[in-house]
């Protein structure tokens, strides 16, 4: 956060008076008499926040041109204009040209501490908005498996519609990617994105930020809070993981659900609100519900539409462009060039167990582009997979990690490696039987007698 203030007035007592308010609020405060002043020092360090007088004797320029010149250069800097004898017509104005507010003089410090924290904020939330919208336009969820082909359909079908969502997954699947996707392709697109990681916030919180306070609730001097169903009134409100939100936020959210309305803590207003809901949670939420951890009441409300994103287990098919897609963005962010994958190690990365799913191979590519030996341009081979995939990949043939392994015959030894070997393979392959013979090196109808041999079952059977 820019803690740095501009003050523009043309009296000095006032401007040492507002500065010294400022720098104990741990601002850094700076000041100008005049339009040339201040635009010289936006010109030279453009400020967090500008304070701005309308009325500045012997400047050139009075407040609201210099609103003008300054938003016409950085648009994004949140801007108080204040006056010892403005009139309504000239605050409504300068809050057209794009000033967040108007004080009148005198004014007390607590509103203008009040004022300027809105201000800042209201800025950081428009940045943050931008960014993401920027990240939406990007977003999209990789492979061409059957199953990844259904969740782009449902989206699909749910995005322009106005109901609500249950994505479900284990973690790291992709469950807030498919949120951002349905908010990026549904009617709210142009109004923001509200996360809140029920998770991530601890449970006392979760109510102030959800629902917001007014001034004084928290404590003395403690401004108020919007909560997020405030700031994503027009747009849509993520609840993450929202298994574990606790039970009587769980009430609150229903009620607010049901009546499109909500009062603050600490408040008597009631505050309507137009917010698509979109939840999403890692949990069986139906064994929540019998265990008593979850309203049964705001599961149906929430559950209008479920989507399920698959295990990356059951889509390995995709492994290959998922790792095509991170490394190009693992290069980018780390301005380095794209390193190929080779065959052994594409291999490894098909047939290893992802607890951490999408996510847990994200990072493994990262890593890779990283750590791996050799140079830009050379394949990555299995040298250069992070130790605890090639582990997990080799323990079960290792016969010093297999105590069972080296304990029997010969031939039966064989008999489980095969099975061991081709049970991987299938996987790899979706259970494709053309593409893990033609893989493995054998015709089509003697794999089919093998897997049989050996009891197992493709997805072509």
């Amino acid at each position: 956060m820019n803690k740095d203030i501009l003050i523009v007035d043309d009296e000095a007592a006032i401007r040492e008076v507002v500065g010294a308010v400022l720098e104990d609020e741990g601002y850094v405060a700076r000041g100008a008499a005049n339009s040339d002043e201040a635009l010289r020092e936006i010109a030279r360090r453009p400020p967090g926040l500008l304070l701005l007088d309308i009325w500045l004797e012997g400047s050139r320029l009075d407040g609201v041109q210099i609103l003008e010149q300054a938003k016409a250069v950085h648009p994004e800097m949140p801007v108080i204009m204040f006056s010892g004898h403005g009139t309504i017509e000239t605050a409504v104005a300068a809050i057209k040209k794009g000033a967040y507010d108007f004080i009148e003089k005198p004014f007390k410090s607590d509103r203008l501490l009040l004022a300027i924290e809105r201000a800042t904020e209201a800025a950081r939330m428009r940045r943050e908005i931008a960014e993401l919208k920027k990240l939406e336009r990007r977003i999209e969820l990789i492979g061409a498996s059957p199953v990844m082909a259904k969740v782009r359909q449902a989206i699909d079908r749910v995005a322009p519609t106005n109901s609500r969502v249950l994505v479900s997954g284990p973690p790291g699947s992709g469950k807030e990617v498919a949120a951002r996707l349905i908010h990026a392709r549904s009617r709210r697109s142009q109004a923001p994105a509200v996360f809140l990681n029920a998770s991530g916030t601890a449970p006392e919180r979760v109510d102030i930020e959800l629902f917001g306070c007014e001034a004084g609730w928290l404590g003395p001097d403690q401004p108020r809070v919007v909560g997020l169903l405030e700031q994503a009134d027009g747009g849509t409100l993520v609840l993450d993981e929202v298994a574990d939100m606790p039970l009587d936020v769980q009430g609150k959210v229903l009620k607010a659900l049901q009546e499109r309305a909500f009062v603050r803590s600490g408040g008597e207003q009631r505050r309507e609100v137009d917010v698509r809901v979109v939840a999403t949670t890692n949990r069986d939420l139906k064994a929540e519900m019998a265990a008593g951890r979850f309203r049964e009441d705001l599961y149906y409300r929430l559950s209008v539409v479920p989507i399920d994103m698959p295990p990356l287990a059951e889509h390995r098919t995709d492994i290959p462009e998922l790792v095509a897609y991170f490394m190009g963005q693992a290069a980018q962010g780390a301005g380095l060039n794209p390193r190929p994958i080779g065959d052994d190690a594409m291999a490894v990365l098909q047939t290893t167990d992802w607890p951490g799913d999408v996510r847990q191979l994200k990072n493994a590519v990262e890593w890779m582009l990283i750590m791996a030996p050799g140079e830009a341009r050379t394949p990555i081979g299995t040298d250069g997979l992070p130790p605890e995939l090639t582990d997990s990949a080799t323990r079960k043939m290792d016969p010093k990690a297999n105590g069972e392994l080296v304990a029997m015959p010969l031939r039966e030894a064989r008999e489980h490696f095969e099975r061991a070997y081709l049970q991987a393979q299938l996987q790899r392959f979706g259970g494709n039987i053309s593409r893990t013979a033609n893989f493995v090196g054998m015709e089509r109808s003697a794999l089919h007698r093998k897997l049989k041999t050996l009891g197992l079952h493709s997805g072509d059977d």
